[in-house]
């Protein structure tokens, strides 16, 4: 199952998080379809990343050679901090800052959208800068799977923070972490957080998605009243259409009887008339 949940896990946190509830779905049904039970229950769970988060993974998506000179740097700067070799932490400094402006536009440019002016930049550089001072975050920004921007402030290495990331297996909870140890003498002020908007924009999804339900269930119930009182109304209609052909049909038949009735009576003044000619001579 978990080759499987990782295929569609990279599909829909590729996709546009206006497409994703509607994709979730889709995914869902199919791996019902299936029998698959534990996976439908798997992908059930994925969260909707936020616009931010969804720009780092189509980066990391179409353009992993981006995300790996990211990375690279990382690497290069943890390095430095660590032998605390500050002619090169400047110059990776410059480097750093070009490079997640870079990557940062190129995200925007893969999106689509046209103008960047609607679009959270300063929290996909924010997570970027994440990925660069912490190497869970790098790991998980290659993994295309954030669901919430991260920021970064302060210097040195950063403790593990606690994430709320998609991983390609069952989704775990969330845990808590032990930082990694500073360099000596040189404590670490940084920390690494989501971004406050992200828990709003959860819970604005998921009151959305029960309000989508709410609605979805009230227009169910007008139609189906509607449907039953048209139905009751066809049914009436029927119903005294029948009436109306029973009544036609036993009027039919009562104009029948007469009508023999009336041959009768006139067969019988035929004869009555035919007996006294024949008397006549």
């Amino acid at each position: 199952m978990a080759d499987a949940l990782a295929a569609v896990t990279a599909r829909l946190y590729s996709a546009p998080p206006e497409d994703f509830i509607a994709l979730r779905g889709e995914e869902v049904a199919k791996a019902r379809s299936a029998r698959d039970t534990a996976l439908a229950a798997a992908i059930g769970k994925l969260r909707k990343p936020t616009v931010a988060a969804w720009l780092v993974n189509r980066l990391a998506h179409e353009r992993p050679d981006l995300v790996a000179q990211l990375l690279e740097l990382a690497e290069e700067l943890r390095a430095a901090q660590r032998e605390l070799r500050g002619a090169d932490l400047r110059e990776l400094s410059v480097r750093r800052r070009g490079t997640v402006s870079a990557l940062a536009r190129e995200a925007v440019r893969l999106a689509g959208r046209g103008s960047a002016g609607n679009l959270p930049v300063a929290e996909v550089e924010a997570t970027l800068a994440a990925a660069l001072a912490d190497a869970e975050v790098a790991a998980e920004v290659r993994a295309g799977r954030l669901t919430k921007a991260l920021e970064y402030t302060g210097f040195g290495e950063t403790p593990r923070p606690n994430l709320r990331l998609v991983r390609g297996g069952p989704a775990p909870a969330a845990a808590t972490v032990t930082p990694m140890r500073a360099v000596p003498d040189e404590p670490s002020t940084a920390t690494v957080t989501p971004v406050r908007s992200a828990p709003d924009a959860s819970e604005r999804e998921r009151r959305a998605e029960a309000r989508r339900r709410e609605e979805e269930r009230r227009r169910a119930e007008e139609e189906h009243a509607r449907l039953k009182k048209q139905a009751r109304r066809e049914l009436m209609t029927a119903l005294q259409q029948v009436a109306d052909a029973e009544n036609a049909k036993a009027e039919a038949e009562r104009a029948v009887a007469a009508a023999d009735k009336a041959i009768q009576q006139a067969e019988k003044r035929v004869k009555i008339a035919q007996d006294a000619l024949a008397d006549l001579g």
